[in-house]
């Protein structure tokens, strides 16, 4: 009991740790993919080739002046940032990172919890987070802020529905559970969900794009009509917080889609693989090579994330309404309907 308790304790601390320096040097990537597509160099003065930028960033906002205005409400304006960032971690609980390993007889997972609901534990905590965002536009007393703040949880609330549906269409389509270990292992022959749901993974990965307020969908925080949105009014460290679950929520996006239609750490040939190189089932190595599969994977993701941000210009309010409304959630029925009919015709489901 005390050995899985101090295993637990370390898998939190590494996750925790592998999402915090995902997150700092996905801003260093995004601003050197950036100036790839822009043709000019980016950071490269701090450290070798501007490896030490994230630290320098790091260090500014926290010696950087804190500003709370007078006319907030202090505890609100405190409470916002840190709920944006608490449900942006927490999302990870549920993420199978790699094979199970077999010590000593004792079978390890390499996920924090395996609960028989995690696809809707996914969706309940992304729907907590827009009120990270909603509290922090509206404690601000700022317009701006409380417009970005009111764009924001519309966005989410009208892209989470067509998520939603996409996600009851795979759920059939892979066996009816909700557990993401067991859709994974369902994946384990290489046979990756997309190919059963190409329409579905479309709908989740624009809905992705919206939920993180990431270009084209980031008009919560829409500069140009809005200042800075609804983190306008934040300074130092708690901008921070807000700038940094970002790209946190970017990370998990990208790894709840590696596992829900890409087969996590599965990979095609991954037994013929493991059988030339004389690795058991359960080994440290076999789980190894699957983490890095999937981090390879969610790499691929991160900068079709940011290829779609310096690429795309930024949708008018309407578009990014009636986009919701009018496309996606028909087309997620539409999706659903097709996914249910082929499904009883392949015997899977009776009425």
């Amino acid at each position: 009991m005390i050995a899985f308790i101090i295993y637990k304790a370390i898998l939190c601390v590494g996750i925790f740790v592998l999402l915090l320096g995902s997150a700092a040097y996905a801003t260093l990537w995004e601003r050197k993919f950036a100036a790839f597509l822009q043709d000019r160099k980016g950071p490269s003065r701090a450290g070798w080739g501007g490896l030490l930028q994230p630290l320098a960033d790091g260090v500014k906002m926290f010696m950087k002046e804190e500003i709370i205005p007078n006319v907030s409400n202090r505890a609100l304006f405190i409470l916002g940032p840190s709920l944006f960032m608490v449900t942006a971690v927490i999302t990870s609980a549920v993420v199978p990172w790699a094979k199970p390993v077999n010590i000593g007889g004792h079978v390890y997972d390499m996920q924090i919890t395996d609960i028989n609901i995690g696809v809707i534990y996914l969706l309940g905590v992304a729907s907590i987070g827009v009120y990270g965002i909603m509290i922090g536009g509206w404690s601000s007393n700022n317009k701006f802020a409380l417009l970005g703040a009111v764009r924001a949880s519309s966005q989410m609330i009208s892209y989470e529905i067509p998520m939603g549906i996409a996600l009851i269409a795979l759920v059939i389509s892979s066996g009816g559970s909700l557990s993401l270990k067991t859709i994974v292992e369902g994946q384990d022959a290489g046979f990756a969900n997309i190919l059963w749901q190409p329409l579905g993974f479309l709908i989740f990965f624009i809905c992705a794009l919206a939920e993180t307020n990431r270009a084209p969908f980031d008009l919560p925080e829409c500069e140009t009509e809005l200042v800075g949105g609804y983190h306008t009014e934040y300074s130092s460290m708690k901008l921070g917080l807000y700038l940094f679950a970002e790209y946190i929520n970017m990370f998990i996006s990208s790894a709840v889609i590696a596992t829900l239609y890409f087969g996590g750490y599965n990979f095609p040939f991954a037994h013929e693989l493991y059988a030339k190189l004389g690795l058991a089932e359960g080994s440290a190595m076999v789980s190894l090579i699957g983490f890095g599969v999937l981090l390879a994977k969610i790499f691929g993701f991160i900068c079709l994330f940011m290829w779609i941000r310096w690429t795309l210009p930024r949708f008018r309010y309407d578009q990014l309404m009636n986009l919701g409304w009018k496309t996606l959630l028909p087309l997620s029925l539409f999706n659903l309907l097709l996914t249910v009919v082929v499904e009883y015709f392949r015997g899977n489901i009776h009425f």
